[in-house]
Order: C-alpha cells, then sequence, then structure tokens
C-alpha cells in the first residue's frame, strides 16, 4: 500500500519554469502510485490554471518520478505506474547544487557508445544520486537510454568520482545508484549527507 500523507512535500517541474513547491493537504492511500486519486494540495496557483509535469512524489515507498497534472488545487497522477521507486527513505540524502561532469555510456540498439554529459547534482545520497544536465547553448538534455554513467561531482571535501547505474531517467534528469565509489569518498560523502 502506497501512502502519501498530509504534510508531505511534492515538487512539480514543467518545462520552461522553476519547479513548483506543493504541500499535500490529506492523506491519500491506493496499492500502486498509478492508482492514486487527485491529491489536494496547497499550490500558489489561480484556481484555473492547469500544469503539467513531473512530480516528485514522496510516498511511504520512497520518492519517485512520475508525470503528474495540477489544476484546481488537485494534483492527478497520470499515465502508468513509474517503475519502481527511485530513492528509498532508508538511505538520507541532501540537496545542493554541485557540479558535475563526465560520460555517459549509451544504448543505441545495436551498440553502445561513449557521450560527454554536464550539470549538477541536485541531490545526493549514500547510495546515488539526482543529475539535472546542462548543456553548451544553456539548454538543458539528456542523450536518451543512459546504461551507466562516470561522474566527477565537485562536492564540499573535493571532487567525488563515482560510477552510477540509471534506475530512472526523465527529459533533462537522472536518477541513479551508485555502482562504485571511491573509499575515501563514500566516507566523506556519508559524513557529509548525515551531518544536517
Amino acid at each position: 500500500m502506497i501512502t502519501v500523507s498530509a504534510g508531505s512535500t511534492l515538487t512539480l517541474r514543467c518545462q520552461g519554469m522553476e519547479a513548483i513547491p506543493l504541500v499535500c493537504l490529506a492523506e491519500v492511500k491506493a496499492p500502486f502510485i498509478a492508482d492514486l486519486p487527485p491529491l489536494p494540495v496547497l499550490s500558489l496557483d489561480e484556481p484555473g490554471v492547469r500544469r503539467y509535469g513531473i512530480l516528485e512524489l514522496t510516498s511511504s515507498a520512497g520518492v519517485a518520478w512520475v508525470e503528474a497534472e495540477l489544476r484546481g488545487g488537485l494534483m492527478t497522477v497520470l499515465g502508468d505506474s513509474p517503475t519502481g521507486v527511485v530513492q528509498r527513505r532508508d538511505s538520507p540524502r541532501r540537496p545542493g547544487s554541485y557540479p558535475a561532469s563526465g560520460t555517459a555510456q549509451v544504448d543505441t540498439g545495436d551498440t553502445e557508445r561513449l557521450v560527454a554529459v554536464a550539470g549538477h547534482v541536485q541531490d545526493v545520497s549514500t547510495s546515488g544520486l539526482l543529475l539535472r544536465a546542462t548543456a553548451d547553448d544553456g539548454r538543458p538534455h539528456l542523450p536518451s537510454a543512459i546504461l551507466r554513467t562516470l561522474l566527477h561531482v565537485t562536492m564540499p571535501w573535493g571532487e567525488m568520482t563515482a560510477a552510477v547505474a540509471t534506475v530512472d531517467q526523465r527529459s533533462d534528469q537522472l536518477r541513479g545508484t551508485f555502482e562504485w565509489i571511491d573509499a575515501g569518498d563514500a566516507k566523506a560523502l556519508a559524513a557529509y549527507v548525515l551531518s544536517r
């Protein structure tokens, strides 16, 4: 059973605008994320405004990314259920904006190729991270079908190098779990994430 508690913070990301923070006003439950009824939320929008985007949904199962629509104070999950929970709640995370660059291994169907990527890590945990890509022309993008990424991330203690397996990729954002991270960086990361 998936439960979204009253008071949960949700974030809706719509193309071409700042992320919209929302607060769930009542507890909502369903067997699966795709079956959740419309969530009553506190929003600064006028009653007739309709917004569509990717919702960072915090529930009893963890944090997942789903397509959603905001209209008249109700957030409705659209489409199929996501492939899985993106980040478990038992893995504390720390938000921020940490510059990152590296190489992504992309599945092109017949072969695999390497593509340079750059952007910012928007949150990091002891098990993985969320990367938001940027491009030279200022427009965010990521190549599709990224299997894994080797990233160099500028953290408060220095540069962290990690191999990241893709868990979920949506538009210009990629959520991944660490396949490999230097032992020293893993220790520094754990201390940093838990120091809040």
